[in-house]
């Protein structure tokens, strides 16, 4: 194990820089299927996806097992998490695989906790991923999958796929609405703290 804080870099964040890496082969893999038989090219980027989300899931139990703590492989971690998903969630609306205002609530969502994540980190606070951040990307993960690999008769007015993808950007939603309060109380804290 490398201890992150030192020279080499922790097995954390070489699976975090792993899912970075997914990004361009799974969109290559999504764009591909319009030139050919998509199924199979499908296939290998929905194994890419798990294999991303595995690694997310193991890089957390690592850190947490070995006490492995920075404000780099706290931004490795999540920052990698929003390229993943961003990345291929615009390739999928590019081959009307994923609804587009979904996409939006997920990027806005993203980039608006990544905005706040830069604020507390002026002060040099390092705010690790929860637990709510964590299932969202999990059901992120979830919701990749099952449109890559969509089922091939709808399930009343929407293909499954598309309800999960609906359900995960709900979450999404929820979960940095949830961030954006508690930030919002912790700087009111802040500003009494001061004034005491």
């Amino acid at each position: 194990m490398f201890p992150r804080g030192g020279s080499a870099i922790s097995i954390p964040d070489l699976l975090a820089l792993f899912r970075v890496l997914c990004v361009p082969a799974i969109i290559g893999l999504v764009l591909a299927t319009e030139h050919t038989t998509g199924r199979y090219l499908f296939g290998i980027a929905t194994v890419l996806v798990i294999l991303a989300g595995l690694s997310d899931a193991l890089d957390g139990y690592i850190a947490r097992r070995q006490g492995i703590s920075s404000t780099i492989g706290a931004f490795l971690d999540t920052t990698a998490d929003k390229i993943l998903v961003s990345g291929v969630l615009i390739a999928l609306v590019s081959v009307d695989r994923a609804s587009v205002w979904v996409t939006v609530i997920i990027m806005t969502r993203e980039f608006v906790v990544m905005a706040i994540r830069s604020v507390v980190a002026i002060d040099g606070t390092l705010v690790p991923a929860s637990v709510a951040g964590k299932t969202k990307a999990a059901v992120q993960f979830f919701a990749l999958g099952f449109a890559m690999m969509r089922f091939p008769d709808p399930w009343g007015p929407l293909y499954f796929d598309e309800y999960w993808m609906w359900f995960a950007g709900t979450v999404t939603f929820a979960s940095g609405w949830d961030y954006a309060v508690k930030f919002r109380q912790a700087i009111r804290h802040a500003g009494r703290t001061a004034d005491s």
